[in-house]
């Protein structure tokens, strides 16, 4: 639960220093976050940029692997809590593998945007069937619905502000991790 709590917070603080080490030439409406760690930024921004996602997807797996325990005799949830560990793979591998590695990038980060809201909905459907987890259920098939929602744009068509869309997109993850990283941790 613990992991949960604070892989979010370390990968935003980290992502937020190195924005700040890039002011020069980072703009939300013109780049995406894994621009980050691209070819125009410093070494220095790119490292903390890429250890912050890489640090983030190992405690989110850790997580993940949590959730699955408690969401096990749920096949619904089983499924939904081990696509959620695919999400944290993904999300690992987009920092091991940053734009400057080529198409891997792409395809790891297409991963994360397209698992994580279905791990969501399969997740908030086995929360559904419990009548005292039944809001928290719906309430995580919603931060699904929005993450699709946002992050659609993203995968089938080319926007110019990515960095803002790619924001909306894992903002429902660091509340919904939170949350769930706080109900884990009081079991």
């Amino acid at each position: 639960g613990l992991c949960g709590i604070i892989a979010p917070l370390i990968a935003l603080s980290l992502i937020a220093l190195s924005i700040s080490q890039s002011l020069s030439w980072f703009r939300w409406t013109e780049n995406a976050l894994s621009d980050l760690a691209g070819i125009q930024a410093t070494t220095t921004a790119a490292t903390i940029f890429n250890s912050g996602l890489i640090i983030c997807g190992l405690l989110s797996i850790i997580f993940a692997l949590g959730l699955m325990q408690i969401l096990r005799q749920r096949i619904l949830g089983f499924i939904g809590t081990f696509i959620l560990a695919l999400v944290d793979v993904s999300l690992y591998a987009i920092g091991a593998f940053p734009e400057t590695a080529g198409s891997i990038h792409t395809y790891v980060s297409v991963a994360f945007f397209t698992l994580f809201p279905i791990s969501l909905f399969f997740i908030g459907a086995s929360m559904i069937g419990e009548k005292s987890e039944r809001t928290l259920g719906f309430a995580t098939i919603l931060c699904g619905i929005f993450a699709v929602i946002v992050a659609t744009p993203i995968i089938l068509v080319k926007v110019d502000d990515v960095g803002v869309h790619e924001l909306l997109a894992i903002l429902p993850s660091i509340v919904w991790s939170i949350v769930f990283g706080v109900k884990l941790y009081r079991v």
